[in-house]
């Protein structure tokens, strides 16, 4: 399990435009944010456009933003490789560089110690985890969000600054383990 400080693991994931991606594909950027998601919870669903929105904020600013699939297919048909390249064909996800990758295996899941989708890892230039958990504080309704934990880790992380809350308690529906 990944702790604040920590290196970005090495890893090697199918992309939904067909093609393979490691952790040196966003060597380039200031930061990267990695978000375990799926297409079968309804939080992380609530949260797909608020990503795009956040991306697109901070993509001038050279951030990048990656979004894994880990969920056990047997047991979530909805979040097989076929389904998650539908979603990121609706969010025009291939266009932006903000790519899905599928983790067929749950080895990349296991190794960030992620336990629910949606939660952020998000690391700095170096490329060590300077945050964990949330996006924010209301996944049932943008208009009630008070704290936007994600946007302001990644104010910080851009400005060069420790992050004041590295760690925050990622609200989700649980990753479905394989049997």
């Amino acid at each position: 399990m990944l702790q604040i400080g920590d290196k970005l693991p090495e890893f090697k994931l199918k992309g939904s435009d067909g093609n393979f991606y490691t952790n040196f594909d966003h060597a380039d950027k200031y930061a990267l944010a990695v978000v375990f998601t799926s297409n079968s919870s309804p939080i992380s669903k609530a949260y797909s456009k608020r990503l795009m929105k956040l991306f697109e904020k901070y993509e001038e600013d050279s951030i990048g933003m990656i979004g894994i699939y880990s969920n056990d297919v047997v047991q979530s048909p909805e979040d097989d490789f076929a389904h998650m390249v539908q979603s990121a064909e609706n969010l025009k996800l291939n266009e932006r560089h903000f790519i899905h990758l599928y983790d067929e295996t749950q080895s990349l899941a296991k190794l960030f110690g992620a336990r629910v989708n949606p939660e952020v890892f998000l690391f700095n230039r170096t490329r060590e985890l300077v945050y964990k958990g949330a996006i924010d504080d209301c996944w049932e309704n943008e208009a009630m969000v008070t704290t936007v934990h994600l946007e302001d880790a990644i104010e910080e992380t851009l400005d060069g600054m420790e992050i004041d809350f590295p760690e925050t308690e990622a609200i989700g529906s649980p990753i479905i383990w394989k049997k």
